[in-house]
């Protein structure tokens, strides 16, 4: 189950990029759930990681690469997620780290391992190692699709996306492609996400760029509340093309790259296990962003929220509640209003008077929603994106392992 339009890009070919799937039935026989990412030599690579204490091995050992080497392959497994598994799980991860190496001629370092799927599994990496040439002999810059589909693991469908670039020097190119359903509440990354362009970015502005894009993008979704310990977002830029020349050219280009990750996130959220509607709350009127952000995750976050939301009952009530118990110091209860797709629900702090529970729930049915939370106190405002919890969220979770 799904909101929105099940539709993934055509994404055109990165000039210094090439990716490779394979079955190596690491997940179930037939479907493809490894991948590999060449990237061209001289290229420039950011990331950023789960802050989940319980970080998997391959973050670990992806965070010990980048800080050793220029990375020049990327290898992503899905079906088992290596983490829980201690020291056994760290020396697995950098065994199917060499293995790739020693196929391709470079060291060990400059491959990043990726994993997502099952915790507390041990990684079978012998399959992986036999999974390798089948992923190597298919190696091409038209693989995004396949990629796209062997990263997925209780998704429904691939996810992508991409924008063209106009800068002084040329045009660049920004693909990207995600995965996640469940266990959605990014810190500082994303369940999995890898992008590229050809656009010449030297590894400061790189990083920095990506940490703007995701604080505005996947840090601001939400399926469950939950961290997950294998979180990724790698952006590679391998240079083939134009560089960044000016303060227009890097407006431009984080314009587009935050677009490319708004549509990622977005898509996740519309995927989410068992999501029946696709939810905007954003929250106005607040003393600062940070306040913005704690009511609306305090909303988004609520069990009883989110059943309305499955329900299509425009149970404003349940609203109030979570806005009001959010950490906001001294909020005025009697200055918050309350819109659902602009019928205004609730204002100075009570039912508004035009309400009417006909037109709360003609717009509570609609698949796309948009919350607007007004708390009366500044000038700020946040959004965030979430979707419903279904009786689907709850078989797909108590199923995850049988």
């Amino acid at each position: 189950m799904a909101t929105g339009e099940a539709r993934f890009p055509e994404m055109p070919e990165i000039a210094g990029v090439r990716l490779g799937t394979a079955m190596a039935g690491i997940k179930r026989p037939g479907q493809r759930d490894l991948v590999v990412v060449e990237i061209r030599d001289g290229a420039h690579v950011a990331a950023t990681f789960t802050r989940n204490a319980f970080r998997a091995a391959p973050v670990c050992v992806a965070q010990q690469h980048l800080a050793q080497a220029a990375p020049r392959y990327l290898l992503i497994n899905t079906g088992n997620a290596n983490a829980g598994n201690g020291e056994a799980g760290m020396t697995a991860a950098r065994d199917c780290c060499a293995a790739l190496a020693e196929r391709v001629e470079v060291l060990p370092s400059t491959v990043l391992p990726y994993s997502t799927g099952v915790i507390g599994e041990p990684l079978p990496i012998e399959r992986i190692r036999g999974g390798l040439d089948g992923a190597l002999s298919t190696l091409d810059g038209s693989g995004w699709t396949a990629a796209a589909e062997g990263i997925l693991t209780t998704d429904t469908r691939p996810k992508g996306a991409t924008r063209q670039v106009a800068l002084e020097k040329g045009t660049v190119t920004i693909n990207g492609i995600a995965k996640g359903a469940g266990m959605i509440r990014p810190n500082m990354a994303t369940m999995l996400a890898f992008l590229a362009t050809d656009a010449d970015i030297e590894q400061g502005l790189l990083e920095q760029l990506l940490r703007e894009g995701v604080e505005r993008s996947f840090n601001r979704i939400t399926i469950d509340s939950d961290t997950s310990t294998n979180d990724a977002c790698t952006l590679i830029a391998t240079g083939a093309g134009a560089a960044l020349d000016g303060d227009g050219d890097i407006a431009a280009f984080r314009e587009a790259l935050t677009m490319v990750l708004l549509e990622l996130s977005h898509a996740i959220v519309r995927d989410g296990e068992g999501a029946t509607r696709f939810v905007t709350i954003a929250v106005e009127q607040a003393r600062s962003e940070d306040e913005a952000l704690e009511v609306a995750f305090s909303v988004a976050h609520s069990p009883l929220v989110k059943t309305a939301l499955y329900a299509g009952d425009a149970n404003w009530g349940r609203l109030l509640m979570a806005i009001g118990k959010a950490p906001v110091e001294q909020l005025e209860v009697e200055r918050v209003g309350l819109d659902i797709n602009g019928v205004t629900i609730a204002e100075n702090g009570g039912r508004a008077a035009s309400y009417t529970e006909a037109a709360g729930a003609a717009e509570m049915a609609q698949e796309d929603i948009v919350l607007t939370i007004r708390l009366g106190r500044g000038e700020q405002a946040a959004r965030v994106w979430t979707s419903d919890l279904s009786h689907d969220y709850v078989s797909i979770n108590a199923d995850y392992r049988s």
